[in-house]
């Protein structure tokens, strides 16, 4: 062997360290995860699915959800023995649970290298380095979006997600949001549509966009006025080759005109819209601080279906709200009656340390389990008879992945319903007309349509 020979061969034999991340909770973790990914693959690091072979174990939280920080703690004891075996493995802590831990999870948990709010996650490279504080959990003036990797993976899945907008200013008494996300911050219009069609040129068909308060969205346009989020959505329609928009979460008060017309006019726009309202109760929604009363909601609601009449309607409930009766309850189920939802999503209320509800006093545990049962079978039968309304009918699927039986594809529907195939005559990425024939629980059959 040469002298030059032996002096590049290391390079080349040269093992790629490999980063394992568990992503907790919301559309935009899942975003952020792909994010933190491609800034830590500028370190050499590649995404691995096996825990026990990483060199790197980064645990991406949510702080929505009850008890976060216990499972946090929970998951971070089952990687002492990992550590133990390997002292070189790096651990970190990234996300709302992060932010709002800080330096209380290194002190109870010394194991962890390196603590990270989703505001900061771009400094990782440099945390990991020993040029940054392990613990970055401030909210920066520097857009973290302007420091991520520009040259980003060749292929993507046909279905993304790109964020737009982060933070909430509007303070529900419930939400950890604001003291976690920070205030309302929109990424300007040219950035998202450079992010878009960049996406699109690696094979996405579909982009879901991503905020806290997603169509509170306002952003500096191309022409240098600000936009609001439905002109967004209808430039984002002009991309060649994007075939889907989709966008999670929304608040009632900024459904605006723009965005209403949006779900009219714009054909990429998905009949799809999850828009919570969390109570039927005007009362508890105000001590909520909500803005908006049940019959607002309603109003916005026929809006919505007027100027798009196919479209399925999502929404959240909280049940057993400090200060809850059975009237206001009685009001909630009211209101699910009154909307007809597709789906929804429903969840006890539990306390979240430092919001406004906190120390106010929680209603009677079994009081409110039996509110939640009752409230999640109206839903489940009204998700039962959306679903059934589909049976006949053809649709378009966007494919995804192959399923569990030879030759069988999954693909999501325009409404957001997972459908099976059995049929070969698909590939991963395929968008085809398929007709509905059968409902099962959380899923739909079809054949291709001819």
């Amino acid at each position: 062997m040469s002298d030059n020979a032996s002096k590049t061969a290391p390079e080349t034999v040269t093992a790629a360290k490999k980063l394992f991340i568990k992503t907790y909770g919301c559309q935009m973790n899942v975003y952020d995860s792909q994010r933190m990914a491609e800034a830590m693959g500028s370190e050499g690091y590649v995404l691995t699915e096996d825990q026990a072979e990483a060199d790197m174990v980064l645990l991406n939280t949510c702080h929505i959800r009850e008890k976060a920080a216990e499972k946090l703690y929970s998951d971070l004891g089952r990687l002492k023995p990992f550590k133990a075996e390997k002292p070189d493995l790096k651990i970190g802590v990234a996300g709302c649970v992060a932010q709002a831990e800080g330096e209380e999870i290194v002190r109870r948990m010394p194991i962890v290298d390196l603590v990270v709010g989703p505001q900061t996650y771009h400094r990782l490279p440099q945390m990991l380095r020993g040029e940054a504080p392990r613990i970055l959990t401030d909210f920066p003036e520097e857009d973290k979006f302007d420091h991520l990797p520009k040259n980003r993976a060749t292929r993507r899945a046909p279905a993304a997600f790109l964020t737009v907008q982060e933070g909430c200013d509007k303070f529900c008494a419930f939400c950890v949001v604001p003291y976690t996300r920070g205030a309302e911050v929109s990424r300007p219009v040219q950035r998202i549509l450079s992010e878009a069609r960049d996406l699109v040129s690696r094979g996405v068909r579909e982009i879901t966009l991503l905020g806290q308060n997603v169509n509170g969205w306002h952003g500096k346009g191309e022409d240098g006025r600000e936009w609001g989020f439905g002109r967004l959505i209808r430039a984002l329609g002009e991309i060649d080759g994007l075939d889907r928009i989709r966008y999670t979460t929304s608040h009632p008060n900024d459904m605006a005109d723009d965005l209403i017309e949006a779900h009219r006019d714009v054909p990429q726009l998905m009949p799809y819209l999850h828009l919570p309202v969390q109570s039927g109760s005007d009362r508890i929604l105000k001590a909520m601080n909500r803005k908006h009363t049940a019959a607002e909601y309603l109003r916005l609601i026929e809006r919505i279906r007027e100027a798009r009449p196919d479209i399925m309607l999502t929404s959240d409930f909280i049940v057993g709200f400090p200060g809850e009766t059975d009237q206001d309850h009685a009001d909630t189920m009211r209101l699910i009656e009154d909307v007809g939802f597709g789906t929804a999503f429903s969840f006890k209320y539990s306390p979240r340390p430092g919001t406004p509800a906190y120390e106010r006093e929680e209603i009677d545990s079994k009081v409110a389990d039996a509110r939640l049962q009752e409230l999640q079978a109206l839903l489940t039968r009204q998700q039962k008879a959306a679903q059934q309304d589909m049976v006949g009918r053809t649709l378009g699927v966007l494919f995804e992945k192959p399923g569990r039986i030879p030759g069988q594809m999954i693909g999501k529907s325009d409404y957001l319903h997972s459908v099976f195939v059995d049929t070969g005559d698909v590939q991963i990425g395929d968008l085809a007309q398929v007709r509905i024939v059968e409902s099962a629980t959380n899923s739909l059959r079809g054949e291709l349509a001819a």
